[in-house]
């Protein structure tokens, strides 16, 4: 056996890490950031309902979980939502869509294309654990993701800030989003802890973590799950929430 056969197979069989979750405060232009950046060896969901219905915060998710034997480890709320709590775009759970894409520019700023969609679990032609892909490109060789979440707007694009952002937009909101490493190996959910406009999100995305493409998941509803940081808000009841769970011990 050479020895490069000989290190791949010491490399295939040391531990994989049962969780590589990190939250980190940050911030930058003056405002406050947290960041929590999720890699392939967690656990990641998307939840919208149960057997009693939309979950709506983290508290019922919680709860729902801890009957299956596993902890909520974190989560945040992740795209936009009608009336009933419905989500307004994509919503893939566990490989199967229950709402379609949406390709069409419209109102508000879901509307505002371009926007896109957070797949994880995606095959070719975006065959990495995490993508953000503008929509049109997504329905044009759509991925079979094993969860998806459409949102709006783009953040970063290939490097760029959405074109309607203006950096002196008087604007300001808590806000949220997520952004994709260029290797696809890190997706970075990061939740604004000041008011900020879309500009400085977007460069917060682009400049302070290197990121070329970064989705808005939403704004002033925004919240974070995390307890390893001691975060746990309240608010607004939710849509659709993206999670990381491990089993009980």
């Amino acid at each position: 056996m050479t020895a490069n056969r000989l290190v791949a197979l010491f490399l295939a069989i040391l531990p994989v890490p049962a969780v590589a979750l990190t939250c980190t405060t940050d911030s930058f232009d003056g405002a406050a950031f947290t960041a929590c950046t999720v890699t392939p060896a967690d656990d990641l969901r998307l939840y919208l309902d149960g057997p009693s219905g939309i979950y709506g915060n983290f508290a019922s998710l919680a709860t729902d979980l801890d009957d299956q034997g596993l902890l909520l480890e974190f989560a945040m709320n992740a795209g936009m939502y009608d009336k009933a709590q419905a989500p307004i775009g994509l919503f893939v759970a566990e490989g199967k869509q229950r709402f379609p894409i949406v390709t069409e520019d419209g109102p508000g700023n879901f509307g505002m294309l371009p926007n896109g969609v957070f797949c994880a679990g995606g095959t070719r032609p975006f065959a990495v654990p995490f993508a953000v892909i503008e929509t049109r490109r997504f329905a044009a060789r759509p991925p079979a993701c094993n969860l998806a979440t459409q949102s709006g707007p783009m953040l970063v694009l290939d490097g760029k800030l959405h074109p309607r952002f203006i950096p002196e937009s008087d604007s300001l909101n808590y806000r949220n989003g997520v952004g994709v490493s260029a290797d696809g190996q890190r997706a970075i959910f990061v939740i604004s802890d000041d008011q900020v406009n879309f500009d400085t999100f977007g460069r917060y995305f682009r400049d302070r973590l290197g990121v070329d493409q970064a989705l808005y998941l939403d704004g002033s509803i925004s919240r974070l799950y995390a307890p390893a940081i001691g975060r746990n808000d309240f608010g607004w009841p939710l849509g659709p929430i993206i999670a990381v769970v491990r089993p009980k011990e």
